[in-house]
């Protein structure tokens, strides 16, 4: 298979596996994913200018490795929130999991054996702390914006708004007292 194919393929083909899943749960991990995505592509940077590994092919024409970091990275973070978001154990153990058979087998030795990334400078084990401590990181960014989400209980007159609101949209103690009294 053409490497270009291979790489394409990993930049969209995730993303139809988000049909699914429900809608909620794509929009309430999204900004996660999205976090994700940006830290990866802050290491990928940091990784190159230090000498740490070497990107031999990208996606034409452009210049980061966006195959894993905008397809694989976005929709496996998503996907695993789903499943484990809540269990901080469960979650860093799998992280942890999936980060090894990410670095060792599919970067290290098929995406090497293609000519596509080569570690130089860096140890796959040391690569797997460094993406782990970012797994974790990106964990707690989660836990922070879980945090800008109220919970209403539903009424006869709130049916049709959205479970989880803004903050921001939250009613002040007295109004609720005068719909309470009403």
């Amino acid at each position: 298979m053409n490497n270009q194919i291979l790489m394409w393929s990993m930049l969209f083909l995730p993303w139809l596996t988000l049909f699914f899943m429900k809608k909620e749960e794509i929009k309430r991990f999204m900004p996660v994913a999205l976090f994700s995505a940006l830290t990866s592509v802050f290491a990928v940077e940091m990784g190159e200018s230090l000498g740490w590994f070497i990107y031999g092919e990208t996606t034409y024409p452009l210049r980061t490795p966006s195959y894993h970091i905008f397809g694989l990275n976005c929709v496996t973070t998503i996907w695993l929130f789903h499943f484990v978001y809540g269990n901080f154990r469960k979650y860093i153990i799998i992280d942890v999991v999936l980060n090894f058979g990410f670095i060792y087998f599919f970067h290290v030795y098929f995406l090497g054996s293609r000519g596509i990334f080569h570690e130089v400078g860096i140890t796959p084990f040391i690569n797997v702390l460094i993406t782990t401590t970012v797994g974790a990181l990106v964990y707690a960014y989660q836990m922070w914006q879980e945090g800008i989400f109220v919970r209403y209980e539903r009424t006869e007159r709130t049916k049709n708004l959205q479970i989880l609101q803004s903050e921001v949209a939250k009613p002040l103690d007295h109004e609720r007292q005068e719909d309470n009294e009403q």
